[in-house]
């Protein structure tokens, strides 16, 4: 029979947590707490014994802290895993298991720059320009662990292309992050609405060859860009 896994909130105090029904708990004495980031490690503590997963909502997605549990379960979840990673075995299988995630990852993001240029679909006279954007989007939005929309496997590729593109205009060629915006259920969602139509139209002007405004915008973000990173790379080399 499997252990009861109680799903709760962070409480108002350290060391409290908040249950389904609003009620204020705190842990037995004897419990631990075993922050998130080791899978194998929590399973096996929760195949073992009672467990409070602690999480919270973020945006759209909620995130796991980690889990309560009794200290003499958690000691021997880490002993019998300490154990089990010493062997050459687990050390191969380990080794081989990393390749084929950076092999899977480099194919992923090979395909998300593939796809921004598809969805950019900039006029020839533009491909330069199409090329470096897809280059910065991919590399902004594909890192493993970055949180970002391209990220999830919800929505088809394209879909998450076309996010990850209006995400990166609005950031890089609005002003949004530093616009005051007034704190109105509905609003920030309906200033986004209005940015990503402006630059919606900034890129059907790139897909359709007119000459833009000199500077453009993007123009100008992908040239800041380009000089911050040169500049980060002087900066590496110096201190090498």
């Amino acid at each position: 029979m499997p252990f009861q896994n109680r799903i709760v909130q962070p409480g108002p105090k350290q060391k409290t947590v908040i249950d389904t029904n609003g009620n204020v708990l705190t842990p037995p004495q004897e419990w631990v707490f075993l922050k998130a980031g080791d899978g194998p490690l929590t399973r096996s503590v929760k195949s073992r014994c009672i467990t409070w997963q602690v999480q919270v909502k973020k945006g759209k997605r909620t995130i796991s802290k980690g889990i309560w549990a009794e200290k003499g379960h958690v000691e021997a979840a880490k002993q019998e895993l300490e154990r089990k990673r010493s062997t050459p075995e687990y050390e191969r299988q380990r080794a081989a298991q990393l390749k084929r995630k950076e092999r899977k990852h480099a194919e992923y993001v090979e395909d998300f720059y593939q796809a921004t240029l598809d969805f950019l679909a900039f006029h020839p006279a533009h491909r330069q320009t199409a090329e470096r954007l897809a280059k910065s989007v991919t590399d902004l939005a594909t890192p493993v662990g970055s949180g970002t929309v391209a990220r999830t496997t919800r929505i088809p590729i394209h879909k998450r292309v076309e996010a990850a593109v209006i995400a990166w205009l609005r950031h890089q060629t609005t002003g949004y992050d530093q616009m005051h915006i007034i704190r109105k259920k509905g609003s920030r969602r309906e200033v986004r609405r209005m940015l990503a139509q402006k630059s919606q139209l900034m890129l059907s002007r790139y897909r359709t060859g007119e000459t833009l405004d000199n500077p453009c915008p993007l123009q100008q973000a992908l040239e800041t860009e380009h000089r911050l990173s040169r500049l980060k790379e002087e900066k590496k080399k110096q201190q090498d």
